[in-house]
Order: C-alpha cells, then structure tokens, then sequence
C-alpha cells in the first residue's frame, strides 16, 4: 500500500476536510477480550439468548430484535441492548487520536457503544466544545427523529434541526443511537422502516450534519457494506460531500461492496485496521505506547 494515500488521509483530518465514519470494527481494536459486540451477528446472538426466536431469523439483528419486539415487548429489546452495550470499556488509541485532533467538524459514529464520547470527555484539548446529536427509535420517540445531548450527557430538549451550539467544534453524529447517555438504539425492522421511509429526503438526517458534511471527504473505519441497510446509511449520510472518500476494508469484497465503493468514490484502503492506524499515526501512536 503506497504512503501517499495515508499522507493524504492524515492531512485532510488535520485539516478538519475528512470525517471519519466509525463501524462495528472499531472496536477490534479494544482487544480480543472486548466485553462489548464488535459485529452484529455477535449482537444478535447476545440478544438471542435473552429470548428465543426461530431459527430463520436466528442471524439476521433487524429481524430478530422486531421479533423480540413483537412477542416479549420493546422493552426486552432495550434491556438486553442496554446489556450488551453497558460495560466500560476504555477509548481505543484511535477513538483518543480523532478525540485530539486539531479540527473535527464532524464524527459519525454507526454503531452501539460509547467510545467516541468517552474519548471526546477525556481529552484535554476538548473540554466542552463538542455535542451530541443521535438518532432516537419512533416506537419510544415517536415524532422525534433525533435527541441532542450536551458534553455532561444532559438532553437539550431546545434544540432543533437548524442548530448547532455555537460553542461546539465538534459534532458527534450517532445515527443509530448510543448507550450512553440515554440508552437509544435503532435496531429493529420497524425502527429502520421508519427512517428509511424518509431517508432519501434528508428528514432523519440533521440539518447541521447535511450543513458540516458539505465538499468534505469520508473516511471509513470498521465498516462493511454487504448488506443493504449499511449501504442506504452511508450512502445517505455522505450525501453532496466531495467526489473522494477512503474506507479501510481488508481482505475479499462481496461483488455489492465492490460496487458501492465504485458508485460512491470511495477509495479502498486494503489494510488491517490495526496496520492501518498505526501508520496513520506514526509518531503519536509510539509516543502513546
């Protein structure tokens, strides 16, 4: 893999023009023995064995979870996610470099737990010049499409789509909601039913991330596109960004990922996570060891 493509990613973070998009993989990166689910088949079997389900859908998150919803009440949903999700675990050396970044317009964050927050609360370069902004399931919102958070985890119930505080350099976009601090979660058939209905229009998205993601590139982490709800999302989400985008996805394609990255511009950086962040990083990450 030539280094100049890794130059050209760190520089157009430092610059504040790439947004890193965060998947399930991230978390690879906590460790083997990371107490949290780093994929969705391995939360839907932590979800599973809270609560039978047949055995067609045993392996399919969505379908699962609206079973469960259907037959044990949402409120079972919500309680084994909020179990699956609730241990501690500690920022991973990439969460805490995006954290120290000199400028970070924009931070999407596709997955469950809480690490790009914890890591955002414990750099001392941040303090409280960053927000929350998270998407919310109509069966327990309904009529909201997001919740907006402040540093400290506070609901900011003034807020609506055209804002933004104007003290935050850093928007942290949690478009299927997050343990912390409220224990939202988009994970059902009937949550993405929702937003799906609405998504080719914008509506679910919120006014400042379709404002700060304008011109800018994307930067995918940890993220897969095999399936047709992880290709709707990022494709919608990177709407009228620039024409140039990087994800980092080693090892074989599927023939629908091969051809969403074409679609979208997305360059394809095939490289173990790991090995790819440490070369990102260089210098910071042996200081950081």
């Amino acid at each position: 893999m030539s280094t100049h493509i890794i130059e050209e990613i760190r520089a157009a973070l430092h610059a504040g023009r790439a947004i890193p998009y965060l998947g399930a993989g991230v978390l690879e990166l906590a460790g083997a023995e990371c107490p949290v689910p780093a994929t969705p088949l391995a939360l839907v079997g932590r979800l599973t064995a809270k609560a039978s389900v047949p055995g067609k859908i045993r392996n399919n998150l969505t379908a699962a979870a609206q079973f469960i919803e259907n037959f044990k009440h949402r409120k079972t949903v919500s309680r084994a996610m909020t179990e699956a999700f609730g241990h501690a675990v500690p920022p991973t050396v990439l969460h805490d470099y995006l954290a120290t970044l000199p400028t970070l317009p924009l931070l999407v964050h596709a997955w469950y737990d809480d690490l790009p927050q914890r890591a955002l609360q414990a750099s001392d370069e941040r303090g409280d010049d960053w927000a929350m902004v998270q998407g919310v399931s109509q069966a327990e919102h309904f009529g909201n499409w997001v919740h907006w958070f402040a540093t400290d985890g506070a609901r900011m119930d003034h807020m609506d789509r055209q804002d933004i505080p104007a003290s935050a350099a850093t928007l942290l976009y949690q478009p299927l909601g997050s343990i912390a601090p409220a224990a939202n979660f988009l994970v059902s058939d009937s949550d993405f039913v929702e937003v799906l209905t609405e998504i080719d229009i914008q509506t679910p998205i919120p006014e400042a991330v379709q404002q700060l993601r304008i011109d800018r590139h994307f930067l995918f982490l940890g993220c897969r596109f095999s399936t047709q709800l992880e290709r709707i999302f990022a494709r919608q989400i990177m709407k009228r960004s620039s024409g140039r985008h990087w994800a980092v996805i080693p090892g074989e394609l599927t023939r629908n990922e091969r051809r969403f990255l074409e679609d979208q511009g997305i360059e394809r950086v095939d490289l173990p996570l790991g090995e790819f962040v440490a070369q990102l990083m260089g210098d910071e990450l042996a200081k950081a060891g």
